[in-house]
């Protein structure tokens, strides 16, 4: 049987990106989207296209119930995981902190720290060998803004990021025995959507001279990479953050 993939946030950007590439290396996947389901369905057409089993499971990450029944999902119709990539995230609109409230830490926190934590706390319940698990791989996805810290525009997600590096790096160690390996990719500035969200759908115009190599990234460049972690060609790297950032 072919390994199963949860990608979260599938529907666009790095997250479709890697749903396409990971069918073409083999993968049956499943795509969680939140709110785009025509965009989930067209990413599911492109990649059905290829001969791969795959479904969409419509669910916010940051609410407990709907990530234990999206898993629920995969159980019933693959029968197992080898893969989760936590993809699904979001960013506001740029502002500085003293402009900030609480609410929006809530839903950033809640999207790009919460989500990670329990889609990964369901895939160890199945990948673990001490749960009986043949093990698998996660890959987190967190920014090069936690290194930077996005002043001026979003601190908060650049915290949230620095969250998802500490649990990278813990969940690494705790489970390394257990068959799994836990990986984060950092993007640089990438030409997604997700730029517009902060109210600057150009914002790599503006920002390209800041990066060494002098142009924004491609979501199929993070793809790449995130399939390499998730392979048997990255069987010895666990812990790692790899910036996928330009140099920047």
């Amino acid at each position: 049987m072919s390994r199963v993939m949860l990608i979260t946030g599938a529907s666009r950007g790095i997250g479709a990106a890697t749903a396409r590439l990971a069918a073409r290396q083999g993968y049956a996947i499943c795509l969680n989207y939140h709110h785009r389901e025509d965009a989930a369905n067209q990413v599911l057409k492109q990649v059905r296209a290829l001969g791969i089993s795959a479904i969409t499971v419509k669910a916010d990450v940051a609410d407990e119930n709907q990530v234990v029944n999206m898993f629920d999902v995969i159980d019933h119709e693959f029968g197992r995981l080898d893969v989760l990539i936590n993809n699904a995230g979001m960013l506001e609109q740029q502002m500085r902190l003293e402009q900030m409230d609480a609410a929006r830490w809530t839903r950033v926190l809640g999207a790009n720290v919460i989500g990670s934590f329990l889609c990964a706390r369901e895939a160890i319940k199945r990948m673990s060998t001490q749960h009986g698990g043949q093990g698998g791989s996660i890959i987190n996805l967190s920014s090069i803004a936690a290194r930077l810290g996005a002043p001026g525009e979003y601190i908060d997600y650049a915290a949230a990021k620095g969250a998802i590096d500490s649990m990278t790096v813990g969940l690494a160690r705790e489970v390394a025995g257990e068959g799994i390996r836990v990986n984060a990719v950092r993007p640089g500035v990438i030409d997604t959507e997700i730029h517009a969200s902060g109210g600057e759908p150009d914002r790599i115009e503006r920002v390209k001279a800041s990066v060494p190599m002098g142009r924004g990234g491609k979501a199929e460049e993070v793809a790449k990479a995130i399939l390499w972690l998730a392979s048997e060609h990255a069987s010895y790297t666990t812990g790692a953050l790899l910036d996928v950032s330009g140099g920047r």
